[in-house]
């Protein structure tokens, strides 16, 4: 066989193999490299860059997008990149883009607000601003669900979640002058503020939150008592007026007091987030644990102008209670308006003598049965209520349980509901029946006819003194003068220096004297001829200074 050289013509229908060596120009290298960078700085960019978050505000006051800034402890923790209106046009989206490290503010309870200048309850916020523009503070949150979407808060919050200290709940009637930043005081030292409020759900009291700052939240215990410490307190007592008031700032914005009564054995610090009552003042919120109320009602006959609601009730001078209502009723059989007061004790508040008593008749407070059995054989003993006055000046009256064992006996009715104490009339009003009967008496005597017959009998008085002055006086006065004479003639035929002479010279000073008393008497009788009647007063001067005698 022949061979065939490789290098020969090749066969039709097949094409020459050719290989040749890939090959780059070094033009191409930088370009490739700037793409590798740039897309490591993207990648890079993008595992770095934060979350984004929106947050709802009513307004867009201070939000200007690429330039407001998001802090947190007066750091930057990103920056609103737009701000838009919301949907239906009633508020204002602001998206913002966190940091990297700001990753926990996603969370699903952090707070977001806008900071500027602001003077409120808790003073003066946001003074930096001025300089420096509005921002937008944060607080992160403390749960663990996460979000996108949050609503802005249009006040700063006073708290925020990295304050030590403990949150309570107080619950009171009325919000009255308090507000977000009103302090709380103990023993006249502000140690924490008041950080939110709501209605109940019933609507029938305000749920009122306060935060205490740690180390002083100790001093909160389970006994502790909150009172409202807000304006002045101005009471009136036995040693005047008293004039109250926690701080100047208080008188502004109001504010909270509290403290635990001076004998609370076995306290402990209250947990957080535990609830108290918001007594209106001091003395109140420290007065015994008034217990389970017991309600009554009393009947009064008598006006009743100065009973107000929340007027004391009192049991032997002891505060017990207090008015609850005043109403007025129809007695259809009397055509009267009585008023009815309806009253609500607590027997708790009697101390050891509740105790005592409950020990001595063995009495369940809890059997209301009992109970009812027990007021009655009280109203039996005397037991009645009276409205008193508590004060002159303003006219306020107060409700006095005491006993009064000689009262008429009345009739007591078990099955009334609520229990009705019966009443007797009022110091007033017992002052006045006195009067009045006083007077009634005077009115029955007859000072006309008494008037008369003393007239009469002055005028014969009169008449008989001018009798005795024209006719037995002037007889009186000759004979004294007879034996004057009579006792000259005898002296001087006496010779001098005898005993005789003296004691004829002794009778003679004492018959002018006589004379002269005489004279004096009937001078002041003509003068003061009541005085037979009445007597000679006690300061009248001495006869012989009344006055020369009448000729």
């Amino acid at each position: 066989m022949k061979s065939q050289a490789t290098d020969g013509p090749q066969p039709p229908g097949q094409a020459p193999i050719k290989t040749r060596r890939f090959s780059i120009s070094l033009v191409w290298i930088v370009p490739i490299v700037a793409v590798l960078v740039g897309i490591s700085l993207v990648v890079h960019s993008i595992l770095q860059e934060g979350p984004t978050i929106t947050v709802n505000f009513k307004t867009g006051a201070g939000l200007t997008a690429n330039k407001t800034e998001v802090k947190y402890r007066n750091v930057v923790i990103g920056q609103v990149s737009d701000v838009e209106l919301s949907g239906d046009q009633k508020s204002v989206n602001a998206t913002i883009k966190l940091a990297k490290q700001a990753e926990g503010f996603t969370r699903q309870d952090s707070q977001f607000w806008v900071v500027r200048p602001r003077i409120g309850a808790g003073g003066v916020s946001g003074i930096d601003t001025l300089l420096s523009g509005d921002y937008i503070g944060a607080d992160i949150g403390q749960g663990n669900a996460r979000a996108k979407t949050f609503t802005g808060l249009e006040n700063p919050p006073p708290i925020t979640y990295g304050e030590p200290g403990k949150r309570f709940t107080l619950f009171t009637q009325d919000l009255g002058s308090l507000d977000i930043g009103s302090p709380v005081y103990y023993r006249k030292i502000p140690v924490g503020q008041v950080v939110a409020y709501a209605l109940n759900p019933d609507g029938k009291g305000v749920n009122v939150e306060v935060f205490v700052h740690a180390p002083n939240d100790a001093y909160v215990t389970e006994n502790t008592r909150f009172w409202n410490a807000s304006g002045i307190d101005v009471s009136v007592g036995a040693n005047g007026f008293a004039l109250k008031t926690e701080s100047l700032s208080s008188l502004l914005v109001g504010g909270i007091a509290f403290r635990a009564p001076e004998y609370s054995p076995d306290d402990k610090p209250a947990a957080a987030e535990y609830a108290y009552e918001l007594f209106d003042d001091q003395q109140s919120a420290l007065a015994p644990p008034n217990g389970k109320g017991q309600y009554l009602t009393l009947r009064f006959d008598q006006a009743l102008r100065g009973l107000k609601v929340g007027a004391p009730v009192e049991f032997l001078g002891m505060e017990i209670g207090k008015v609850v209502s005043v109403n007025l009723e129809f007695d259809a059989k009397k055509r009267i308006f009585p008023v009815i007061v309806g009253i609500v004790l607590y027997p708790q508040r009697l101390g050891t003598a509740h105790t005592q008593m409950l020990k001595a008749l063995n009495h369940d407070p809890n059997d209301e049965a009992a109970g009812v059995v027990l007021i009655g054989s009280f109203i039996e003993n005397g037991l009645r209520a009276q409205a008193r006055s508590g004060n002159l000046l303003t006219g306020q009256l107060y409700i006095s349980l005491d006993f009064y064992p000689k009262a008429e006996k009345v009739a007591f009715d078990p099955t009334a509901r609520p229990v009705s104490i019966p009443t007797v009339p009022g110091s007033l009003e017992q002052l006045q029946e006195k009067l009045e009967a006083m007077l009634s008496k005077i009115n029955q005597l007859p000072i006309e006819r008494i008037a008369s017959n003393l007239d009469s009998n002055l005028v014969e008085l009169r008449k008989g003194l001018a009798q005795f002055n024209a006719k037995t006086l002037p007889g009186v006065h000759t004979t004294l003068a007879d034996v004057s004479k009579t006792l000259q003639s005898a002296n001087s035929t006496l010779t001098e220096g005898s005993p005789q002479r003296e004691q004829l010279s002794q009778t003679l000073e004492e018959l002018g004297r006589t004379s002269r008393s005489l004279r004096n008497l009937a001078d002041y009788m003509g003068r003061h001829p009541e005085s037979l009647i009445r007597g000679r007063p006690d300061n009248a001067a001495p006869m012989d200074m009344q006055g020369p005698p009448s000729k």
